[in-house]
């Protein structure tokens, strides 16, 4: 399973030594608000990290967690995921999204994007995936910037996970990195 990395992050697929930092981060309500509604329990997200195991076995993509290089710490998790439309796992005949998620006391540090442009990358050349769908509850301000500092492209508000959202996309050919 693929570790990457960025200049203050290194990006893990989750396992289950990764417990403690993921509950810290799912358990949190305001880190919660935009994606489900509610702080998950630690059981869950136990649930969760073995679920996603399952996923890079059968997909070679899913979660990786965010552990920053200077601390060890782990500071946030994304994905490379199927979208949904229903149901409790993600849809293979649905589009690759990418998403992630912060600790708190990481928000507004430019973690999401440069954690968001390393599995990008990931998407586009290790995949070969022809698009990337991202998504968020349409009061989640902060995510939409980042889809926009992707240089993702507005689709509109579209249905996905039984839910209205702000959808965005990039195509590999549109994709590039700044800089």
């Amino acid at each position: 399973m693929p570790v990457l990395t960025t200049a203050r992050l290194r990006l893990e697929p989750f396992n289950d030594g990764h417990l403690n930092g993921l509950d810290a981060i799912n358990g949190d309500p305001k880190v919660m608000k935009y994606l489900s509604g509610r702080p998950q329990t630690r059981d869950e997200t136990a649930a969760v990290i073995q679920r996603v195991a399952r996923r890079w076995a059968e997909c070679g993509y899913s979660w990786w967690s965010f552990i920053e290089r200077a601390s060890g710490e782990i500071v946030g998790a994304g994905c490379i995921q199927n979208l949904r439309k229903h149901g409790a796992d993600p849809d293979p005949a649905c589009p690759l999204e990418i998403g992630w998620r912060l600790r708190r006391d990481r928000w507004h540090q430019g973690l999401a994007s440069e954690a968001a442009f390393a599995m990008a990358d990931f998407a586009f050349d290790i995949l070969q995936a022809d698009r990337l769908y991202a998504v968020c509850n349409t009061a989640n301000t902060a995510s939409e910037a980042v889809m926009k500092r992707l240089g993702m492209r507005y689709r509109g508000i579209e249905q996905w996970y039984e839910m209205d959202v702000t959808t965005y996309e990039v195509t590999r050919a549109e994709w590039k990195r700044p800089g």
